[in-house]
């Protein structure tokens, strides 16, 4: 005689089935659509040049920063960055537990370097944390992306500008673009690239600029 199972444990089988089908649905849903993460930073920092940072950035590499004096209207400009370095701005945010309940600052008196905030949303998940200074290894990691991408950011659009409206300046600016470079401080320096070719080949400009713009090209394309 062939054994069943009571009539009794039907509905409870049938709910437990339900679930399991289910459970991978909710767990997609609760950590929301791949890409739409943001981080952000910024940085107010009162008689200084500049006195406010903005840069926001999305894990599908696009962003807004805006630089500019704290009496300067709001002004975000777009951005796009490359996967690699996207990817580890969202790897040092997830280190520091996407700023949920972290403490960066070091709480000792010194002197005002600004006051600094990383912010991380997804969906409704929102976390921030402020400091004016830490020893946190990846914090600082994060906040060097960061005032470099502001330093990178501030350079293109030295260039950008002297290059229309004051083509005796450009090679000021490109001596500065250079200093930077040579010191490390452009997250992503193939972004100079597109200005340095047309720099280069562009002879409205003086022999030295186009021959800098050349030669800083060539540099930043051997290094990649």
């Amino acid at each position: 005689m062939k054994s069943r199972a009571p009539h009794r444990w039907l509905p409870f089988l049938a709910l437990l089935v339900c679930a399991c089908a289910l459970a991978p649905d909710r767990a997609a849903g609760a950590a929301g659509p791949a890409g739409n993460a943001t981080v952000t930073f910024r940085k107010v920092f009162k008689s200084s040049y500049p006195e406010f940072v903005e840069i926001k950035i999305t894990e599908a590499g696009t962003g807004t920063f805006d630089i500019r004096q704290l009496n300067e209207e709001s002004n975000p400009h777009t951005m796009h960055l490359d996967a690699s370095l996207v990817q580890s701005i969202f790897d040092l945010a997830g280190k520091l537990h996407n700023f949920d309940g972290v403490d960066l600052e070091i709480h000792r008196r010194i002197a005002n370097l600004g006051e600094k905030t990383f912010g991380y949303d997804r969906g409704g998940e929102t976390h921030t944390v402020t400091f004016n200074y830490t020893l946190n290894h990846d914090a600082l990691q994060l906040l060097n992306i960061f005032e470099g991408l502001a330093r990178q950011q501030t350079d293109l659009s030295d260039l950008d500008r002297t290059m229309r409206y004051d083509p005796l300046g450009v090679n000021d600016v490109l001596m500065q673009v250079q200093k930077d470079y040579d010191n490390k401080l452009l997250p992503e320096p193939s972004a100079f690239l597109p200005s340095l070719d047309r720099l280069a080949a562009d002879q409205h400009f003086i022999d030295i600029a186009r021959d800098r713009a050349r030669k800083l090209a060539a540099r930043i394309r051997s290094s990649t």
